[in-house]
């Protein structure tokens, strides 16, 4: 028992992360704080941290998810997955390349590879989120933040600017309460 409370204290706290380095982003995308070597540095660590996190959740509400939940997790898993590769091209690779450069990799299967993951994340978040909350466990209002702030994320090529970053606070907020709550739950086991 003292083991499990432990981990999930850590995926807590590693959620935590994700969700103030989500945080960093939108306001680096919103000219709120300057975009420097660190904030491009620790920007794809939201998702490293992530998945720590998510995979917490899945193992406290595995008993009650069934095949869809498990599905949902695996999605939702691999997408956060290569959305730490995506992150590192965005901030680490595009950040020194210009305009021209930029569109000559998205012409190539570079486009397919981010497509795909965007497609996946927001499927498997989606999925991950409502498979959470039919188990009766995570608060309703947290997975409907999580889902919801994940949506414009997964189609930040389609949306405004100010929607994206409302969209990574909102994200940020789920992702927080999610995790202050896995930490609380966890006591209890």
């Amino acid at each position: 028992m003292r083991q499990s409370f432990s981990v999930y204290r850590l995926a807590g706290v590693a959620g935590l992360l994700s969700a103030l380095v989500l945080v960093v982003n939108a306001a680096k995308r919103a000219q709120l704080i300057p975009s420097t070597a660190f904030t491009q540095l620790v920007a794809p660590l939201a998702e490293v941290f992530a998945l720590a996190f998510v995979t917490a959740l899945y193992l406290y509400c595995e008993p009650r998810l069934g095949r869809f939940g498990r599905a949902a997790f695996v999605a939702n898993y691999l997408a956060l997955g290569a959305l730490v590769g995506v992150e590192f091209v965005i901030n680490l690779v595009f950040a020194r390349l210009e305009p021209a450069q930029i569109a000559e990799l998205r012409a190539g299967p570079l486009s397919v590879a981010l497509t795909g993951t965007s497609v996946l994340f927001l499927i498997g978040t989606v999925a991950f989120a409502a498979a959470l909350a039919r188990t009766g466990l995570p608060p309703r209002a947290a997975l409907a933040l999580y889902a919801v702030g994940s949506i414009p994320v997964a189609l930040r090529a389609f949306v405004p600017e100010l929607v994206l970053d409302v969209s990574l606070v909102v994200l940020a907020g789920g992702v927080a309460w999610l995790s202050a709550w896995l930490i609380g739950a966890a006591r209890g086991r």
